[in-house]
């Protein structure tokens, strides 16, 4: 599986695949791995904003 693929899951932008085992331990990993590319875009976004758009207004 593509890691652009594994992303798009994680991001519920893409279905998973109905025939992959989905075992409790599994979940957990997706789970932490979901929020930890959320907590990253939105760091990014932050950054952004503070890096590059509120310099333009002082």
């Amino acid at each position: 599986m593509g890691i652009w693929r594994q992303i798009a899951e994680y991001l519920y932008i893409k279905k998973r695949d109905p025939n992959e085992p989905r075992t409790q331990w599994m979940k957990y990993m997706h789970g932490m791995n979901r929020l930890s590319i959320l907590i990253f875009l939105i760091a990014i976004i932050i950054m952004i904003i503070r890096l590059v758009i509120l310099p333009m207004f002082r």
